[in-house]
């Protein structure tokens, strides 16, 4: 029995698994040749696929940037997939000194690499950062926000940026994913802001995408904009609203078939 109550025999690495997919397709180094014939299955069924997944990281720097920018500090991140560069406590730091991030995933795999930010002291050394990193599921919201991880880094009577990136997805409705979302939700302070993508089949059928994740360790459930922007309830969503991961406040051109990709996100701030 691993940490946090995870067996290590319990993450099948004979099948792909949507983080390790997603660095693939990202162009990193973190994935096995299961993952790489899931990510060429993906773009075969999904052309747009790889503009896609660096769409949402661009979306998902940009949002932090603007979180940063209003004045939040702290960020949890759950769901955090394999390290990518720079990470989101990089992109904050490009804004304001003094961050705090808390690092969540379910993945022991993910949670070794995301230990290698830490030095034997817990810290990064790199100054003005302070990092938390836990092994914990995204269903358990409650286990989440308690956790010692988090609470060392984390001031619930402060705002937080809740991130929530490219993870909704991989649950079912059958898992409550509006009662979790609104979980963590009623946990922040007024002032703290949530930052969502989720995929989505609106501009063109993406059955055979969501078919390469049944066969992957986690399935992926394509939702419509509506069902989508209902995760923002409690929340005031800053313009633009939801839309499509490279049209939500550009700060370049958006990339060949944007307009095809399917990704939806939003940022939303809670004021109350």
């Amino acid at each position: 029995m691993g940490e946090n109550g995870f067996r290590a025999e319990a993450i099948d690495t004979t099948k792909p698994h949507p983080a390790r997919i997603y660095d693939y397709l990202l162009g990193g180094k973190d994935h096995y040749e299961v993952d790489r014939e899931a990510g060429e299955q993906l773009v075969a069924a999904a052309p747009e696929a790889r503009i896609g997944v660096r769409a949402n990281r661009a979306f998902l720097r940009r949002a932090v940037r603007h979180v940063v920018g209003s004045g939040v500090r702290q960020i949890l991140d759950i769901g955090t997939g394999l390290p990518t560069a720079p990470n989101v406590h990089e992109t904050a730091l490009e804004v304001a000194p003094d961050i705090r991030v808390a690092y969540v995933d379910n993945d022991p795999i993910v949670h070794a690499h995301a230990g290698d930010l830490l030095g034997p002291d817990g810290t990064t050394g790199t100054a003005g950062i302070t990092i938390g990193i836990l092994l914990a599921d995204l269903r358990d919201p409650r286990a989440i926000l308690d956790a010692p991880e988090v609470r060392a880094v984390i001031d619930f009577d402060e705002p937080v940026a809740l991130l929530l990136a490219a993870v909704l997805h991989f649950l079912a409705d059958t898992d409550k994913p509006q009662e979790i979302v609104a979980t963590l939700r009623d946990a922040l302070a007024p002032g703290s802001h949530l930052i969502l993508s989720h995929a989505t089949g609106d501009f063109a059928d993406r059955s055979g995408a969501a078919a390469v994740y049944r066969k992957a360790t986690a399935a992926m459930n394509l939702r419509t904009r509506a069902e989508i922007e209902r995760f923002f309830d409690g929340f005031e969503l800053i313009d633009p609203g939801v839309a499509q991961v490279p049209f939500w406040r550009p700060d370049t051109p958006p990339p060949p078939r944007s307009h095809e990709i399917g990704f939806y996100g939003g940022v939303a701030r809670k004021s109350r």
